[in-house]
């Protein structure tokens, strides 16, 4: 069995306006990377759509509304100072949902050990009623209670190392004693959430702040100690929020990870994951704003997530 990758043309419509740093060359550059000769053995999928009905699990009716109304004709339609959309925005957005969902399913039947998602807009700040920081919809929380839900799953861990704390995915699953949320960003930064004492209503979220100019070493402090807790809490599936704004080049954020890096963590999720869940890991693109850096850590991420899955 191969890594499962799921991607759809979709994500290459949703166009932000000149110079936004969530652009559509993010996913060019994942895909340049991603056609190395050793990245061949990828079972290459395309993303399906969900249907509307899938963001309610996290989201309100009223959300899902006024983000499908705001769609606009032509050019873009801001919704906040941050995040926009354009006339495909909307069909990205399910198909970033259903090929999260698809990656879930196809790894539950066992027809690969894991997989990783590239499509955009990328999903883990939106909260409940709020679009933010380039993000529409929940995705991953959306396939954390899509697996508990609609697949029967007791336990589903999600781990996120994007370099800005996943405030909307702590939100969705703020009350959800069925998962357990890990989540680790420089501070202080952009949202301002994310300190170690937001701890959820069932002491189920742990929050890993990281301080500006710090690195592997850090990181690797951090992780370690919550990835203990994970294997504790026992998932019978991790998904991954899989941001690469971390790493040193890039240019919103201060921590200094290299591709080394984020070879480590997916190495260490892959760990528990054996541990827990026979190696079961879906991983989904949320940041990463260098081009060069975002393609070479993507690449060493997903050669790991191969090297465990063969």
């Amino acid at each position: 069995m191969s890594t499962i990758f799921l991607t759809h043309e979709a994500g290459l419509a949703h166009v932000t306006p000149p110079g936004h740093p969530e652009q559509v060359a993010r996913l060019e550059a994942i895909y340049a990377a991603l056609r190395s000769p050793d990245c061949d053995a990828l079972d290459r999928r395309i993303a399906p759509a969900a249907a509307p009905e899938e963001v309610l699990r996290c989201h309100s009716a009223e959300h899902m509304n006024a983000v499908r109304s705001a769609t606009p004709d032509t050019g873009w339609a801001g919704l906040d100072p941050d995040t926009f959309m354009a006339p495909d925005s909307w069909k990205a957005a399910m198909h970033a949902i259903g090929g999260v969902e698809a990656a879930v399913d196809a790894v539950l039947a066992g027809e690969a050990t894991n997989a990783f998602v590239a499509m955009r807009p990328p999903g883990h700040h939106a909260e409940r009623n709020r679009v933010m920081g380039f993000c529409l919809f929940g995705t991953v929380a959306i396939a954390a209670k899509y697996a508990l839900d609609a697949r029967g799953l007791s336990r589903v861990a999600v781990l996120d190392f994007d370099v800005h704390h996943g405030n909307g995915t702590q939100d969705l699953l703020w009350n959800e004693a069925r998962t357990m949320f890990v989540s680790s960003q420089q501070m202080p930064l952009w949202p301002g959430t994310g300190a170690a004492s937001e701890t959820g209503a069932h002491d189920q979220i742990i929050n890993l702040p990281l301080p500006v100019g710090s690195g592997g070493h850090e990181m690797r402090a951090a992780w370690e100690g919550a990835l203990e807790r994970v294997r504790d809490f026992a998932p019978e599936l991790v998904l991954i929020s899989a941001g690469f704004d971390a790493h040193r080049d890039d240019p919103l954020a201060n921590l200094n990870w290299t591709e080394a890096d984020f070879a480590w963590i997916t190495h260490a999720i892959c760990d528990v994951a054996e541990d827990c869940c026979e190696g079961r890991v879906v991983s989904s693109l949320e940041g990463g704003y260098d081009l060069a850096a975002l393609g070479r850590s993507v690449a060493a991420h997903v050669r790991v997530l191969m090297e465990r899955g063969g």
